[in-house]
């Protein structure tokens, strides 16, 4: 039995990513999120679980994110870092920040002005500095699904092949990428950081031949621990070396795939 995992900004979707620059207040869009907290001091990177474009854009602009979360009860997970980083250490380095709702709300127009859809991708959230104590940006992403993805699936359902979903966004975009693509929700996994794609990848493979696609650095311990691991540049950013040199296969399109023998 044989089964495919893939992620989903980047792989899945062409995404659109605005970053405000909290320093400067500067909306960034052509540097990537992942980059950013890996070139950083415990920097994580934090998805919140609820709907940008009806909860966040229509909240009160003035209050600040720790207050927006804790008032609210705002569920959020950690979507990305190179260190373990436990939900109430980074509520507590988040206090005393001055950023506020407004710096994520700057992030979501700047999405909606570009027509991208914010419900299947990893909707708003931001990265932060805990050995700073601060938040340094905000972030909005937003995405189109490759016009190669429905043949692709419909492909691999043909071959019998299981298909997977292992994603750090956020739950409901996933859900509704699962609805578009007609995928059973059982088989996808929302908010998954790095080390979590590897043990979903692990536990997969004592029941099937596992192939992990992928287009970035929280894909590289999934890429290796896959029975293949395949990187996709479809979505045409600078991907460093340690993300090449974790993968067997480089494509530059997602229909590429169904090429590789596994």
């Amino acid at each position: 039995m044989k089964a495919v995992v893939f992620d989903n900004s980047g792989t899945l979707i062409e995404r659109f990513r605005a970053l405000k620059e909290l320093q400067t207040g500067l909306i960034i869009e052509e540097i990537s999120s992942i980059d950013i907290v890996d070139n950083g001091v415990k920097r994580a990177l934090v998805v919140l679980q609820t709907n940008p474009s009806k909860c966040i854009i229509n909240a009160r602009p003035d209050q600040t994110i720790y207050e927006f979360i804790k008032r609210n009860k705002i569920e959020f997970d950690i979507s990305y870092s190179a260190d373990h980083i436990k939900k109430d250490e980074l509520l507590e380095a988040i206090k005393e920040d001055k950023a506020t709702v407004r710096d994520i709300q700057d992030s979501i127009k700047a999405v909606v002005d570009k027509k991208y859809n914010i419900q299947i991708c990893s909707g708003s959230g931001f990265i932060v500095s805990l050995d700073k104590k601060k938040i340094e940006y905000t972030i909005t992403a937003g995405g189109k699904i490759f016009k190669e993805v429905h043949e692709v699936i419909d492909e691999l359902k043909n071959r019998g092949i299981e298909i997977f979903i292992a994603s750090g966004d956020r739950k409901e975009s996933l859900k509704e990428l699962a609805k578009f693509l007609n995928l059973s929700k059982e088989n996808v996994f929302d908010t998954a950081d790095s080390w979590k794609k590897m043990m979903i990848t692990k536990e997969l493979k004592n029941k099937y031949k596992v192939m992990m696609v992928g287009n970035s650095a929280n894909d590289i311990l999934a890429l290796q621990e896959a029975d293949i691991g395949v990187l996709t540049l479809q979505q045409k950013e600078e991907t460093p070396q340690k993300v090449y040199d974790a993968a067997d296969v480089v494509v530059d399109n997602i229909k590429e795939i169904l090429d590789i023998e596994f």
